[in-house]
């Protein structure tokens, strides 16, 4: 009789957990730890600067950072997907595609927002408080109901012989986000939402790209193809890097001019948030550059997926942190 057992054949012992089993708690904690930002985060922004919070500004900043979420998913498969065509000799294998499920939980966010925009921006109590005609008489219910059938389009789109049309719909998601966040009564709103949609658009390829190739690398178990996707990423994350940092701090001038942004990013809500998203993203920075040294260094390069998966973490907190900052005041108003 033999000593070794085989797998899934008990030797009298309690089964140990499975691997499977814990990375799934592992997810769920780790969404529930994000969601927690943006609910529980306004408070402890506004705690001693003397501003008040909208009524409703947890549950709009979860909202928005779910869709932020949604938005990151499907863009970064089509992203990795792209390079992974250009690496020789990859395997044809891909993971499954979470772009219906994102699809299917942007929609409900989009509806969700929608419903707060129907309510003259005031979270409903009621069925009875939604004006839904009164979307289409301005600016932000127009925009508001775009992203609601953006995001079907997206699930569509998923689901059909041709994934790769995704990207129209999810463009008109970032088009109508970058213009939601500059009102026309803002001082030169072209110029805000033109950096808001190119730092939305890096930031959503940089996370949701970063998500799938490491997706995609536990798919292929091919070592040379795998350093050569990631090779690919890391070269185009660095240029995305690049771009969200000077469009963040272009875009954090505009509202907090030079001579007063110290004192803002201390004594003002915005500013305290904005200010834990720059120290998180020098972090990930930090983490990337760790995983690009192991990549080029290493005698395994596929030893860059250890950073690599932190890093797609800290973004996690990342994107809770950007759901937060659309939900509080801004500090200065043009």
């Amino acid at each position: 009789m033999s000593t070794g057992s085989s797998p899934g054949v008990s030797d009298g012992s309690a089964p140990g957990p499975r691997p499977g089993l814990a990375r799934a708690v592992a997810v769920v904690a780790l969404v529930a730890l994000a969601a927690l930002i943006p609910l529980l985060g306004p408070s402890a922004a506004l705690h001693g600067t003397g501003e008040a919070a909208a009524p409703g500004t947890g549950g709009i900043g979860l909202l928005r950072a779910v869709l932020f979420a949604a938005l990151c998913v499907p863009l970064g498969e089509l992203f990795v997907d792209r390079l992974a065509r250009s690496v020789p000799a990859a395997p044809a294998a891909r993971p499954r595609s979470w772009a219906p499920y994102a699809a299917g939980v942007g929609f409900v966010a989009a509806l969700g927002l929608a419903s707060v925009v129907s309510n003259g921006n005031l979270v409903p109590d009621s069925p009875a408080d939604l004006d839904v005609g009164g979307l289409y008489a301005s600016r932000d219910g127009k925009l508001a109901l775009l992203e609601v059938n953006a995001f079907a389009a997206v699930g569509l789109c998923a689901l059909s012989r041709r994934p790769a049309s995704q990207v129209w719909p999810l463009a008109a998601v970032a088009v109508a986000e970058a213009l939601r966040a500059h009102p026309t009564t803002e001082y030169g709103p072209l110029l805000g939402s033109g950096l808001t949609l190119v730092h939305l658009t890096c930031a959503s390829l940089w996370a949701g790209g970063l998500l799938y190739a490491l997706r995609t690398l536990r798919g292929w178990g091919v070592r040379e193809a795998g350093a050569a996707l990631l090779g690919l990423y890391a070269r185009v994350a660095a240029v995305l890097l690049a771009a969200i940092t000077a469009t963040g701090v272009w875009s954090s001038l505009r509202r907090m001019p030079s001579d007063t942004i110290l004192d803002q990013l201390t004594g003002t809500a915005y500013g305290r948030a904005l200010l834990a998203k720059v120290l998180l993203v020098a972090a990930v920075a930090g983490l990337a550059l760790w995983a690009r040294i192991r990549l080029s260094r290493a005698a395994d390069p596929l030893t860059a997926c250890s950073p690599a998966r932190a890093e797609v973490v800290a973004l996690g907190v990342v994107v809770a942190l950007s759901g937060l900052l659309t939900a509080l005041p801004v500090p200065i108003r043009w």
